[in-house]
């Protein structure tokens, strides 16, 4: 009887652990930015597994571990030895076989996950010879949504080429459609885009957590990498590598609009004049380096280790109102 009340527990138990793993795991894709890129579904998906996994492991042993606690404990004055045991051959091969599959399946998935984003590290560009040929990133969603239909059109349509420039502590962006140059990144909604990544300095990383993307971008190569954003708004991208000194301060804005409004804003980017823009790094330093500036009660910044200068800022012709980042300077 006491054997049959164990297995309907367990069992009971079970089937909530069940529900309360596929809770877990649609709970957390509350826990990133809005999914504004189709490659981010494919992350997105990859994490709610690990997430329900996690969950249902984690739930499935400390269950019955607080349960044996609870009511097969010995009593209080029992010193006798507990009966012995002897080991059992099946259940040491489930308890060893089933962690083997899953953790095997488990890495399939990651690495399909990975093949289709198609980001590279840098060991693998260092040793690649031939950068042209690398695959770009390609979002195949695991389940038949409309983020596929979305797919197939951006694959349907023509790509938009941008190059990307990364240096010490700026990104600038050209368009060569029209010849635009921008430290504000523009992309078309719904529509396939190619980066040309490169960097002029050191190691730099492009980081969109919106799109779910970081791309690293190593010196001396061209590395080809796609996305297809699928929401309009306004995102970050930041420098997910420390290149230097001031490199929390290399980060702008990423706008997604419609078609329209995309060429409308190059329309009017290439009929400005180029000039140089805002530069976060290039203004703290000149704060910092000023003659006498320790004595200015205005001073911004406190510069009390060694840096390489920062680049001029790029001359370009589309840069966004920027206000001196006081928030930056403070903690850099």
């Amino acid at each position: 009887m006491l054997k049959l009340r164990a297995i309907l527990i367990m069992t009971v138990y079970a089937i909530l652990v069940t529900f309360a793993s596929f809770w877990m795991a649609k709970q957390s894709y509350s826990w990133f930015p809005p999914e504004a890129a189709a490659e981010a579904k494919l992350l997105d998906d990859l994490f709610s597994l690990f997430t329900g996994l996690g969950t249902f492991i984690y739930l499935g042993v400390m269950g019955p571990f607080l349960y044996s606690l609870v009511f097969h404990r010995a009593s209080k004055y029992d010193m006798s030895d507990g009966p012995p045991i002897e080991g059992n051959l099946w259940l040491e091969i489930v308890w060893t076989g089933v962690p083997l599959v899953l953790v095997l399946t488990l890495s399939f998935v990651s690495y399909r996950t990975y093949e289709k984003m198609a980001v590279r590290g840098p060991m693998e560009l260092v040793h690649l010879h031939m950068p042209q040929m690398m695959q770009s990133a390609y979002a195949e969603p695991f389940d038949s949504t409309p983020q596929q239909d979305i797919q197939n059109a951006a694959q349907m349509a023509p790509v938009e080429q941008i190059d990307v420039t990364a240096k010490q502590w700026a990104w600038v962006f050209h368009y060569p459609e029209r010849d635009v140059t921008s430290t504000e990144l523009h992309l078309p909604v719904d529509r396939r885009v190619r980066f040309t990544l490169r960097s002029e300095d050191v190691l730099h990383g492009f980081y969109i957590p919106a799109f779910r993307l970081k791309q690293d971008v190593v010196p001396n190569r061209e590395i080809d990498f796609e996305l297809t954003p699928v929401k309009e708004g306004t995102y970050r991208l930041r420098d997910s590598m420390f290149s230097g000194t001031y490199f929390a301060a290399n980060q702008t804005d990423v706008v997604v609009q419609s078609p329209s409004d995309y060429q409308q804003w190059l329309a009017d980017a290439a009929a400005q004049t180029p000039s140089p823009a805002f530069n976060q790094a290039a203004y703290e330093y000149s704060q910092s380096s000023e003659p006498g500036a320790g004595n200015t009660k205005d001073k911004v910044a406190v510069r009390g280790w060694e840096t390489i200068p920062p680049a001029p800022p790029p001359v370009v012709n589309y840069a966004p109102k920027h206000e001196p980042d006081i928030a930056v300077l403070n903690h850099s």
